[in-house]
């Protein structure tokens, strides 16, 4: 991890000392579900939120680092006979660190269409569940999962739009016995609405 981070700090560093360079506030909604239901549970995806900023140095090819707090939510329903059925959203609070690479695919003036795709990790900062109807908490979690993040983006002057989709490579839950048979990773989809600053000559 720490090496990683380095990495894209000197990535950053070295693009910044010649390349266009913005700062891209954001705020928007999620909805992220998990995968791989455990039997007699389905899951399904709520709507959240997520704020945060990130950076684009370069031109037609960009490096954009960024880092986001997002709050996602996701439908837990429990079956346990025909006759009972419990129902929760379960609540996660995280802060997403990612580093893609991005290609704009229109570059003009007026506008601008562009696609990046880069590893992502969130750091897990509390669980919970909005009736008391679950049993999980934070101690049944992963501190933290890695994901591929994809993001198509359309800058309209200072106005940013950005649809994402984040697919989880790490498991959600981890190796508690109550927990550990359950595969389940997160698929979050994104839709940010934001301001572009600084240098896009």
């Amino acid at each position: 991890m720490k090496k990683i981070m380095l990495t894209a700090t000197f990535i950053v560093a070295l693009f910044s000392g010649y390349a266009q360079f913005q700062i891209n506030p954001q705020l928007g909604v999620n909805y992220q579900r998990l995968t791989s239901p455990s039997e007699n549970t389905d899951y399904k995806a709520a709507m959240g939120w997520m704020v945060g900023v990130d950076l684009r140095f370069g031109d037609r090819v960009y490096i954009q680092p960024g880092a986001f707090l997002g709050r996602g939510a996701t439908v837990i329903q429990q079956n346990f006979n025909d006759t009972l059925t419990i129902e929760d959203d379960l609540v996660r609070t995280s802060l997403k660190l990612r580093t893609l690479v991005g290609y704009r695919i229109i570059d003009s003036y007026q506008f601008d269409l562009r696609f990046a795709m880069g590893p992502s990790y969130d750091v897990l900062m509390s669980v919970d569940d909005r009736r008391g109807n679950i049993s999980w908490d934070k101690a049944d979690f992963t501190k933290g999962s890695w994901n591929i993040d994809a993001a198509l983006g359309f800058d309209m002057g200072l106005v940013t739009v950005e649809p994402s989709v984040s697919f989880g490579l790490s498991k959600v839950f981890n190796e508690d016995i109550a927990v550990q048979e359950i595969s389940s990773k997160y698929l979050t989809y994104g839709l940010t609405i934001g301001f572009n600053i600084g240098n896009d000559d």
